[in-house]
């Protein structure tokens, strides 16, 4: 089976409208953290919150990506997310992405600049993980 990929810039555009619904998850999910633990100024604070808010974030993705391979961005920019053969992700796949996302995401971008050089233009986390994106047509 032959998938079309989608072209860098589309995706980056899926990227950015992703960051604003993860907002908005985020933010709800803050709320939340924050009425339990209620003392900011405890040293465990921050470092707990964070850690709390990257879960939050994992569970969203790797939910979505075993679950019909979108999230709500990539339903909207008709992009799908799959294993390297065209399977569904595996939970351990999913999660693998998600890690892989973040440590490029953290090292200046250059999982996803990593696309720009690509000879079939994956992400570096999409390569690594065995899966793709690719455009749904039709």
């Amino acid at each position: 089976m032959t998938y079309t990929t989608p072209g860098f810039w589309r995706r980056i555009i899926c990227l950015i409208y992703e960051l604003l619904l993860l907002l908005a998850v985020l933010l709800f999910a803050g709320f939340i953290f924050h009425l339990i633990f209620r003392d900011t100024q405890a040293f465990y604070f921050r470092p707990l919150f964070q850690f709390y808010l990257l879960l939050v974030m994992g569970y969203y993705f790797t939910w979505f990506w075993t679950h019909g391979g979108q999230t709500l961005a990539m339903q909207t920019w008709k992009m799908c997310v799959v294993t390297a053969d065209g399977g569904n992700l595996t939970k351990k796949q999913a999660i693998i992405r998600y890690l892989l996302a973040v440590t490029g995401t953290f090292l200046f971008g250059c999982g996803f600049i990593w696309a720009l050089f690509d000879r079939d233009h994956q992400f570096l986390h999409d390569r690594v993980a065995g899966t793709r994106i690719f455009l749904l047509t039709g």
